[in-house]
């Protein structure tokens, strides 16, 4: 591929915090030239801080047509948006954001989409389902989001942000689907999964080796449906503790199959 690349080249940068970790740039490439397109995906380490000022210049390079959005901005970069699609505006995150060609940028949000169609790609049936969910950032804020339209009857939700969390629960019941609830059961600091169907973790914890469980594996069974949004490791202490019960899992590969799929669709207006 690198032979092709050139002054015509089109650009879509990545942005994180950290970004060492993410999989996208090869991955998007590769799917741009799938594609037929002449494009590429570059990774970005921007602190948030600095997060507005590298905003305002990046933007202004007459060949940058997109950006992926990750830990930690999709909170932030809604604001970079001219248009939110329906489903980033509930939200208010985003991971995708598009130039058109009037120079308007165009933003929506993939992460919960794809993480439920890689749910039920793995095997796992959520109509009238009991979930939990542990983080409510903006991976976690969409995968709950997805979860309640895919039809669970109910949804609780942990994050150590109680007005972060609230907001979030509040605007899911406001759709008056599946019931959406704080999590209450900890045991050992660990979120209990015990009464739920299926338990996912959309946190960061599990990337280091000294990271605890984000969920209980002492009260993980076979008939759990398990899944975490990490992809390194590929499979990380959480899944590697389900896989050996039993329980069918998803990992953060699989997820980023499936939203790399609506992301590339998005930016070349598929």
């Amino acid at each position: 591929m690198l032979e092709n690349y050139s002054g015509a080249t089109r650009v879509h940068v990545i942005v994180g915090d950290p970004i060492a970790q993410v999989k996208s740039p090869f991955g998007v490439t590769q799917a741009f030239e799938s594609h037929g397109r002449d494009a590429i995906c570059v990774p970005a380490h921007v602190a948030p801080a600095d997060l507005t000022d590298w905003w305002a210049g990046t933007k202004r390079a007459q060949n940058i047509d997109g950006l992926i959005v990750t830990v930690p901005h999709k909170f932030a970069c809604t604001a970079f948006c001219d248009v939110l699609s329906e489903r980033a505006a509930f939200l208010g995150t985003v991971n995708t954001v598009r130039r058109d060609t009037q120079g308007r940028w165009h933003g929506d949000m993939f992460d919960g989409l794809g993480y439920v169609r890689a749910m039920e790609k793995n095997g796992c049936v959520l109509k009238n389902k009991r979930a939990l969910l542990v983080g409510a950032g903006g991976a976690g804020s969409a995968i709950a989001h997805s979860l309640v339209l895919a039809g669970v009857s109910e949804l609780a939700i942990h994050d150590p942000d109680d007005q972060r969390l609230q907001s979030l629960i509040d605007r899911l019941n406001s759709l008056k689907l599946g019931k959406v609830t704080h999590l209450e059961k900890f045991t050992l600091g660990s979120p209990d999964p015990t009464g739920f169907d299926v338990a996912v973790n959309a946190t960061p914890i599990g990337m280091k080796e000294a990271d605890p469980t984000p969920i209980d594996i002492t009260k993980i069974h076979g008939d759990m449906f398990v899944g975490c949004v990490i992809t390194a490791p590929a499979i990380t202490p959480l899944i590697a503790a389900a896989r050996a019960k039993g329980c069918k899992t998803v990992t953060g590969a699989d997820m980023f199959a499936q939203v790399r799929e609506l992301m590339v669709n998005f930016l070349l207006e598929v």
